[in-house]
């Protein structure tokens, strides 16, 4: 009999390991790994289990209960809760990432002031780092513990801290299984692909990153506009000393970090051709989010383009069961903002703060596979042809084009 090639998610170990980058042992690589695989198995085995139970079980249930099909995702869910194999996979996920918390603080706590010191050498004089210790963060920032990470982005435990943004680095390939490739940055990929496939011709001198946090998307834009200067911003002090430290590391040296609340930059009017986000928009707020926008309509140069990386947004085409499981973040991983944020309708917002349909940019990114982890998905993927690429598209994404 032959054996199957493996196709799960590649060994911890292959993370690649920059400057600040936390140190890692037998047993810390263990537990990455087994909950990369874990998750994997969640996915791959248990979650079609959850789709059956749908289809055979809880869906007749539901519409003869209703005497009509659910109309809203809120229907499946309050009828899954109750479904054994449900509640078996909703647990064990929860698990899966309080472990993943656990594992990455238990690695960098150990190591809290080593890192700091690794980071705050690389940073030392270096007007590229700017930060604001009276700045005042977000209510939808302070009073959460984003994905169940205790203090989230921004809590500082000692001076010069950044164990926050050494745990999130850590843990996230692991999460992901190795999807977001050796350095944790498949949503920059995903948009420097986006960019040579819709604006082959654009060079932008002046680019900013919303929300960037440690730069893990920041830097494959840095990389592909050498000739450019990028400004990331955050409110989180620990993320933007571990991300100029890590750029500095890996040898990218034309991005500013700076602290500020991306509601209110203090930037004059047009200054940049370029401005984006990765996975940021639904870690604001129902009120935020406009106010984000408007400043990124002020802030974009006549002839800029700005694009906003997400998940796919619940729209009508989406089946309710897929909305329902696509939810589970908001009910179960600390993401408040995830269900108001995904049934937006974004195009409608920048009409009503002056975009015209011209202006508006909604399409999708592919997720961009790292060749060294996925060789033959990587090629087949660097292959595709638009109508794949298209059918194949991870995020959603959304912009303007300035006139």
């Amino acid at each position: 009999m032959s054996q199957q090639p493996y196709a799960g998610p590649p060994d911890y170990r292959v993370v690649h390991r920059h400057g600040v980058f936390p140190e890692i042992g037998h047993d810390d690589a263990a537990r990455f790994n087994f909950l990369a695989q874990m998750n994997r198995h969640l996915a791959a085995c248990v979650l079609p289990g959850v789709k059956r139970a749908w289809d055979a079980r809880v869906q007749p249930k539901l519409l003869a209960q209703l005497g009509r099909p659910p109309e809203h995702r809120r229907e499946v869910r309050e009828a899954m809760q109750a479904d054994p194999i449900y509640q078996t996979w909703s647990a064990l996920r929860r698990a899966t990432m309080e472990q993943r918390q656990q594992a990455g603080r238990a690695l960098v706590l150990g190591q809290a002031g080593e890192l700091a010191a690794r980071a705050g050498a690389l940073n030392a004089g270096q007007a590229s780092l700017k930060l604001d210790p009276n700045l005042k963060l977000p209510r939808y920032v302070e009073g959460v513990d984003h994905h169940l990470m205790p203090g989230s982005y921004h809590t500082e435990l000692m001076a010069d801290d950044v164990s926050a943004a050494a745990n999130y680095d850590a843990g996230i390939f692991a999460t992901t299984g190795g999807g977001l490739g050796r350095l944790n940055d498949g949503a920059g990929e995903a948009l420097v692909a986006w960019l040579a496939r819709n604006a082959p011709d654009f060079k932008p001198k002046r680019i900013l990153d919303l929300g960037a946090g440690l730069g893990h998307n920041t830097l494959p834009v840095a990389k592909l506009f050498p000739d450019a200067q990028l400004t990331a911003v955050d409110v989180a002090a620990p993320m933007l000393r571990y991300g100029h430290a890590r750029a500095r590391s890996l040898g990218v040296n034309n991005v500013t970090f700076a602290q500020a609340n991306v509601e209110a930059l203090d930037f004059p009017d047009h200054s940049f051709d370029f401005i984006y986000s990765t996975m940021f928009l639904h870690e604001t707020s129902f009120k935020a989010l406009p106010q984000v926008l408007k400043e990124v309509k002020r802030l974009l140069a006549p002839g800029g383009i700005s694009l906003h990386l997400e998940q796919p947004q619940y729209t009508e085409s989406m089946d309710l069961y897929e909305q329902f499981i696509r939810d589970w973040d908001a009910f179960n991983n600390n993401e408040p903002f995830w269900t108001t944020m995904h049934e937006l309708n974004l195009p409608k917002i920048a009409q009503a703060l002056g975009h015209t349909p011209a202006e508006l940019i909604e399409s999708g990114a592919a997720a961009v596979l790292d060749p060294a982890l996925f060789p033959a998905q990587a090629q087949a993927q660097a292959t595709a042809s638009s109508e794949d690429y298209g059918r194949k598209a991870a995020w959603y994404a959304f912009g303007t084009k300035a006139a």
